[in-house]
């Protein structure tokens, strides 16, 4: 049976007490081992941070983090924390340069997986299954009604509309750090090499990843677009925020498309007047977080951020000791 005492879950995050560090605190810490780049798990104003170079490139971006402070890991790479404890940072998959971060101490193996995904994504590494003690799980999707289609079907829907509507344009709302690259990685394998065009705010994130090794093809700026006639047929990309606001008036007659997995539920999709709904998802959903569990086996499975009433109750259901974590300040921002 796990024990684990010397993790500890609390509010602003998860405490590794023999080592004084903390993983993804919501309040400035002394030291900090962070999963991946987006807001909700990467904050600024710690003192040192672990992280994989590129996470650490993406809150240097953001937040611009000093390098002094900064402490690189390799996926793979096991690192000693003190207090006799050893982190090794695995792959994730949820975004670039996302991990799961594997604590060992006391012989006992405990896993934070931050957010993750099962599915293939030309931006970033898979997830890799690790055997562990303790498992830490989001449940961002952990709902029977979540089961994401394959996104070469959602793909497809979005060249489908841009070709059957030559005059007007596909306006795709899509979130800075992650989902867009990951968009415009998934047109680009469907065999999609024209311009892309893009929101000015998400065109750092979108150079930082072509500089992290990433090809995204042509992208250019919808302010750089000679006339509005040269936007007609084009895709074009923005965060979700710009969808309806002023600045999408300029452009010709848009067909709105949002990519997130929160387009499943119709209502947010009519909400946000979207008229192509595009289910696209970097996390799991209900059968990959259940399958997640399954082949990481662990002794007892520590769910957080989501909706951890089903996740608990399948657990349950499968005699697998659970409990729901009451951590603080993590959003679906990144979905």
């Amino acid at each position: 049976m796990a024990t684990a005492h010397w993790i500890e879950p609390q509010p602003t995050g998860i405490y590794v007490r023999p080592a004084d560090m903390w993983i993804d605190p919501s309040e400035p810490r002394a030291r900090a081992l962070v999963t991946h780049g987006h807001a909700d798990h990467a904050r600024g104003g710690h003192g040192q941070v672990w992280a994989t170079a590129e996470t650490l490139a993406i809150m240097a971006l953001r937040y611009g983090a000093p390098e002094e402070h900064a402490r690189s890991v390799g996926y793979g790479e096991e690192i000693a924390l003190g207090g006799d404890v050893t982190a090794t940072f695995l792959p994730a998959g949820h975004v670039l340069g996302s991990a799961q971060i594997l604590l060992a101490h006391a012989g006992e193996r405990v896993i934070v997986s931050g957010d993750y995904k099962r599915r293939p994504d030309p931006t970033c590494p898979p997830f890799v299954v690790t055997p562990c003690d303790i498992f830490v799980t989001e449940a961002t999707f952990a709902l029977p009604v979540f089961r994401h289609p394959p996104i070469g079907e959602e793909i497809a829907r979005l060249l489908e509309a841009r070709e059957a509507n030559p005059e007007r344009c596909v306006l795709v709302g899509a979130y800075a750090l992650g989902k867009a690259q990951r968009v415009i990685a998934e047109l680009r394998r469907a065999g999609y090499h024209d311009v892309i065009w893009l929101h000015g705010a998400l065109e750092r994130m979108c150079r930082l990843y072509e500089e992290l090794g990433v090809p995204l093809g042509e992208l250019r700026l919808v302010s750089d677009a000679p006339s509005k006639e040269a936007l007609r047929g084009a895709i074009i990309l923005c965060p979700p925020s710009a969808l309806n606001d002023r600045w999408s008036r300029r452009l010709p007659d848009p067909i709105s498309a949002m990519a997130s997995g929160w387009m499943r539920i119709r209502q947010r999709a009519r909400q946000r007047n979207v008229e192509l709904p595009l289910v696209i998802s970097d996390h799991a959903d209900w059968d990959e977080l259940t399958r997640t569990i399954e082949e990481v086996d662990p002794a007892e499975t520590w769910i957080t951020h989501g909706r951890e009433d089903a996740l608990l109750h399948w657990c349950a259901m499968h005699q697998r000791r659970a409990r729901a974590l009451a951590l603080i300040g993590y959003e679906d921002e990144d979905d």
